[in-house]
């Protein structure tokens, strides 16, 4: 049984592929690839001639017995459009059934667009969230941004160039207009740019110049707010007004606890004395 290996190829420049990443190419009996147009560019500019076959995520399902007939005797090659295949992209379903059929899975280090935006960016990097392409529907973009609202650390979005600034008008809705958003773009490609500041400055700058080619949005982590600690009888106060609302103990604590500055278990010891 062969292995599956995850290839990064570069997110722009055909310079960034690591000299591993071209020797498995070459060697592999075959490659999955998401788009085998992009993909044959990169093969023809390093004379690799491995055979190609389409996986994406119109065909996922009918291509799997073409993927694990390859693997029953030799190594198969997953990559995507750039970046690092299982990003953003349906290669995480292709890696799960080789988890789960017992097939060696081998991830090799390379180009990541949302990596290479954060560490430009300016913003913190000892932690962030990725969320990858925000919901189509308004709703749903609101609710999963709303859900974010107090994060401390930086979202990282992608995000396609037509729907930048209804991207940046959600984010000012949710978090405020002076939340710092680092949009880069067109990554490690002659035309690179980054823009940074305020989100309403950001949005105003792609409402002017209504931008092209791939797009990496990250905004700021929220600034914590200072509480002001309760005294106790505000404590119980709260607790015994949620109580007679109907809220559980548990409930009641942890939102109490959030308001005061009150360790939850000690808000929880006195929800269970009031409750008696």
């Amino acid at each position: 049984m062969g292995t599956l290996f995850i290839v990064p190829t570069p997110i722009g420049n055909l310079e960034d592929i690591t000299l591993r990443a071209l020797r498995i190419l070459r060697e592999s009996s075959l490659i999955a690839a998401e788009d085998t147009r992009t993909t044959r560019i990169l093969l023809n500019h390093y004379q690799i001639i491995t055979p190609l076959t389409s996986y994406h995520e119109h065909n996922k399902l009918t291509k799997l017995d073409v993927i694990f007939d390859a693997l029953e005797t030799g190594n198969v090659a997953l990559v995507s459009d750039a970046g690092t295949p299982g990003i953003s992209d349906p290669g995480y379903e292709l890696i799960r059934e080789a988890v789960e059929r017992g097939i060696n899975v081998e991830p090799l280090p390379g180009a990541c667009a949302a990596v290479t935006a954060l560490v430009a960016s300016g913003l913190p990097t000892d932690g962030f969230t990725f969320l990858g392409f925000l919901p189509k529907k308004d709703k749903a973009r609101r609710e999963l941004l709303d859900a974010w609202a107090n994060h401390p650390h930086p979202i990282i979005l992608y995000e396609s160039p037509n729907r930048v600034t209804d991207t940046l008008e959600a984010i000012i809705a949710a978090y405020g207009a002076d939340r710092p958003v680092v949009v880069a773009r067109e990554l490690t490609k002659i035309y690179e740019e980054f823009q940074r500041g305020r989100a309403a400055d950001v949005l105003a700058h792609y409402q002017a110049n209504p931008p092209r080619g791939e797009i990496v949005i990250l905004i700021g982590g929220a600034v914590p707010t200072q509480i002001t600690l309760w005294d106790e009888s505000a404590v119980r106060a709260a607790m015994r007004k949620r109580l007679s609302a109907g809220e559980s103990v548990k409930d009641a604590a942890t939102a109490i606890a959030a308001e005061s500055g009150w360790d939850r278990r000690d808000v929880y010891a006195i929800g269970n004395e009031e409750k008696r």
